[in-house]
């Protein structure tokens, strides 16, 4: 991983650049640290858990945990290889010193407490450094305390408890129920550290400071020997292990879950209302990750996500939802926070509307995976045999109605992408069936219905004017969705299927494989960077490797740019090269790796690259 050194840019009206952030984690939550030190997003002890510290969402009362160089500076910041164990460096006009900072976890995993540990080291000369911990009330629903105990003074903030830990160097200057200040001053050589623990309703683990400090290096060898695990052997190897890491954050490691993204409320657009609680496991984005770990060799995370979301389906009766809970329940509806908002984006939301939407993308999602896992050489159960089955025929009895579409928009249409992923959500079917994975007794039944959504998609979903598949019928609108059912058109129409990939980058990416979303989406958002590896994959997957390459060369080649470490927000602005959108975004991740695997290998007839 490239060092991104530059000059520290500040803040504008106290908040950073949402694509300046970098990411740690520890399995169950995420931690987001600005390049000024400053730690503005941690949702303790889980990632759906009330924020500790919420300035990203609130620049004048939210909380934070800042270590910061008095004076100017310059920041040198990257991931250490092949790990999540973040390095800092920092050169002041006095002197140079480097963080190496990490949510920590032990050789058997996670902890039964969260660790945040921040070591300080002194390169050249001295630096003065102040810190400041300032905790978020929630939303003005918990009013921090501290009090005194054996071990040192123990801050209670709502059912947390936590406590600042710190080497003798690290002198306390203030000391308040809502305020601890510090500072400290390195010298070559010298090793400080200070940790945050925290515990959530259980007593608070004390552990000695040399401890806290090794785990840095065990977690960091944890890190490194689950990426080199990994089986990957294809083009762009440095920007996929990233993006695999970068995935490995949102495995909500106590019930296998994977998380859309670990923050909410960061906008689409500045000023803008799309800003949403993307804390939750979404069937659609779960399903794409685990397709994404299956390329990469990840087994056993493919497993857990997989097994969760079964299990999780089945409890709720096989009723299909957008997204659920991490613990597998049903996810509350919006609710909005009383906080400014990133640069003044109201609303801040917590909960999600779509939870309830139909989705009918969302059946191929779920036979897709099954259909990734059993090619992998691995066996379905008989539950989960049977729940297959009955999704399909649900497909069959429903791909006729109306949905949200997979962009999950207020208003309900036939969108093509929902109806070409229902083909392949029978395609599938009957190709496990003929296989023996699941039930045979409806295959004639799904072939059938299969060639009527074709008929129905070729028929009304056709725009001679454009010259492509469009958003719905009726309109010569484009919806870049369509580049994840290239399969469908590789099937049925490969001269419409491609000809509406040309068509949506002249009109959704102006010549550029940086795709917005739809047509007439950028007056409020970003290009939507999924969307533009999706591009990517679906040239590859059907052999047109210069076409695929070129695109990639240029997407990352605007996406890895100065002062980003590959922490991936979901939209990244081609007008002004700011992000925006929660981070670390599954979907941005996923859709590389997905990308740079189809352009490293091409698929036999009948492997598992069917995708909806």
């Amino acid at each position: 991983m490239k060092n991104q050194s530059y000059t520290h840019p500040g803040r504008v009206d106290g908040y950073a650049g949402l694509g300046d952030y970098a990411a740690i984690g520890d399995g169950r939550s995420v931690a987001l640290i600005a390049p000024d030190g400053a730690i503005d997003w941690w949702c303790a002890p889980n990632m759906d858990s009330p924020p500790l510290f919420d300035r990203i969402l609130d620049a004048t009362h939210g909380g934070f945990f800042q270590i910061e160089p008095i004076g100017e500076y310059c920041v040198n910041r990257m991931y250490r290889e092949n790990s999540n164990v973040l390095e800092t460096c920092y050169e002041t006009d006095s002197g140079k010193v480097k963080f190496t900072e990490s949510l920590n976890s032990n050789h058997a995993g996670r902890l039964p407490w969260c660790e945040l540990a921040r070591r300080v080291e002194g390169v050249e000369g001295e630096v003065t450094l102040k810190m400041v911990f300032v905790p978020g009330s929630a939303a003005c629903t918990r009013a921090p305390w501290l009090a005194e105990s054996p071990k040192g003074q123990v801050i209670h903030i709502g059912e947390l408890m936590a406590m600042i830990s710190t080497t003798p160097d690290v002198t306390l200057t203030r000391t308040e129920d809502d305020r601890i200040e510090a500072t400290l001053t390195t010298s070559p050589g010298s090793r400080s550290l200070i940790a945050l623990l925290v515990s959530d309703k259980e007593p608070l683990a004390v552990p000695p400071l040399e401890r806290i400090d090794h785990r840095i290096e065990i977690s960091d060898q944890m890190w490194r020997q689950w990426t080199e695990d990994l089986t990957y052997d294809g083009r762009f190897p440095e920007h996929v292990k990233r993006s695999a890491l970068a995935l490995k954050f949102l495995l909500y490691s106590p019930t296998g879950a994977l998380a859309a993204a670990p923050t909410t409320s960061l906008p689409e657009g500045i000023g803008g209302e799309k800003n949403y609680d993307y804390r939750y496991a979404w069937i659609r984005d779960a399903c794409l990750i685990i397709r994404a770990f299956a390329f990469i060799g990840a087994l056993e995370e493919c497993k857990a996500a997989f097994s969760w979301l079964t299990h999780t389906i089945v409890r709720h009766e096989g009723e299909l939802r957008a997204c659920y809970t991490l613990n597998g329940e049903i996810v509350p509806d919006e609710t909005w926070l009383p906080l400014e908002g990133y640069k003044g984006s109201q609303p801040v939301r917590i909960g999600n509307n779509a939870q309830s939407q139909r989705q009918l993308s969302m059946f191929g999602d779920m036979l897709d995976t099954a259909l990734l896992f059993v090619h992998a050489g691995h066996v379905l159960d008989l539950t989960t045999s049977r729940l297959l089955s009955r999704l399909a025929n649900d497909c069959a009895d429903s791909w006729r109605q109306d949905d949200s579409g997979i962009w999950e928009l207020p208003e309900r249409n036939h969108y093509t992408h929902s109806k070409m992923a229902c083909w392949v959500t029978l395609d599938i079917a009957a190709k496990l069936a003929s296989d023996g994975h699941i039930e045979s007794t409806w295959i004639d039944r799904w072939t059938r219905e299969k060639d009527r959504i074709r008929d129905w998609i070729e028929e009304h979903c056709w725009s001679e004017k454009k010259q492509a598949y469009t958003f719905y019928p009726g309109t010569d609108r484009l919806d870049a969705s369509l580049c994840l059912v290239w399969y469908y058109g590789r099937e049925n129409n490969l001269a419409r299927m491609t000809s509406t990939f040309d068509a949506m980058v002249a009109e959704l990416g102006h010549g550029t494989p940086m795709l917005y979303r739809y047509s007439d989406v950028e007056k409020e958002e970003s290009t939507f960077v999924a969307c533009s590896f999706w591009l990517v994959e679906a040239w590859a997957r059907l052999g047109n490797d210069e076409k695929a390459s070129g695109y990639m060369e240029h997407i990352l080649e605007c996406l890895c740019n100065k002062g980003n470490v590959e922490t991936f927000n979901e939209m990244f602005d081609v007008r002004t090269g700011d992000w925006t959108g929660n981070v670390p975004q599954g979907l941005s991740h996923l859709s590389l790796i997905c990308a740079a695997d189809a352009l490293s290998r091409q698929r036999e007839e009948g492997d598992n690259a069917w995708h909806v």
